[in-house]
């Protein structure tokens, strides 16, 4: 196979993998999403950005293969469960307590007004915070890492190992950018009552999943 079929590989592979670790519909995607329906593109692809900041870190775990920092997680995933359920229960009660959205600011022709992007910081943070305390995203990314290397052995270089950390990271920005793009598009056809029912929606799911994961490290303290 020839070196730069090599180069191509990694980098298509890289962003596969970031792509992956972005995609599943969970908390992080629905607060991305609602945020866009709400304040715009810019606050929706900012939050997502933290969940991919969050994917990076995995990366650079997983493709470097810092091994202190993989025990040290592994050894603190009851209470880093616990903080990911705290997070999820408060922001999922405060997004249904909190429904009715912010004025949506149109354009003559229906598109959003750019100025409305709420705040940009806390959808960041929040997305960040949930991503960089689940262990599953921390083994998901060691897993699909350990597998890519059958295919192309990224560790020949320091280099190679970054070029395939950072087109994880592209990947899931990527990812983020998209689902931004295809949700800002299609805010213009959603009321404003539209739009509460489905936060409220939202935020009841992203509590009730943060009380399932609550339940889960209680049941794994006591019986586990």
């Amino acid at each position: 196979m020839n070196e730069g079929l090599d180069w191509l590989l990694l980098i298509g592979g890289g962003m596969v993998v970031g792509v992956i670790a972005a995609a599943p519909i969970g908390p992080a995607n629905i607060i991305c999403i609602r945020r866009t329906l709400s304040y715009g593109q810019l606050n929706g692809f900012l939050a997502g950005l933290g969940a991919a900041i969050g994917d990076g870190v995995f990366a650079v775990i997983a493709g470097f293969g810092v091994k202190w920092v993989f025990d040290a997680i592994q050894d603190m995933g009851a209470p880093l469960q616990l903080a990911s359920a705290a997070i999820l229960m408060f922001y999922g009660a405060r997004v249904f307590v909190n429904a009715s959205p912010p004025e949506i600011l149109r354009n003559p022709d229906g598109s959003m007004q750019t100025g409305s992007v709420g705040n940009l910081a806390g959808g960041f943070a929040a997305t960040f915070a949930l991503t960089i305390t689940n262990p599953a995203t921390m083994v998901g990314f060691a897993t699909m890492f350990g597998a890519f290397r059958e295919v192309v052995d990224y560790h020949v270089s320091p280099f190679a190992t970054t070029v395939m950390v950072l087109s994880a990271f592209a990947g899931s920005v990527l990812w983020w950018f998209v689902v931004t793009a295809i949700t800002s598009y299609w805010h213009q056809t959603i009321e404003t009552q539209t739009l509460k029912r489905m936060n409220q929606a939202s935020g009841a799911f992203i509590f009730l999943t943060g009380a399932t994961l609550l339940g889960y490290s209680v049941w794994q303290r006591l019986f586990g």
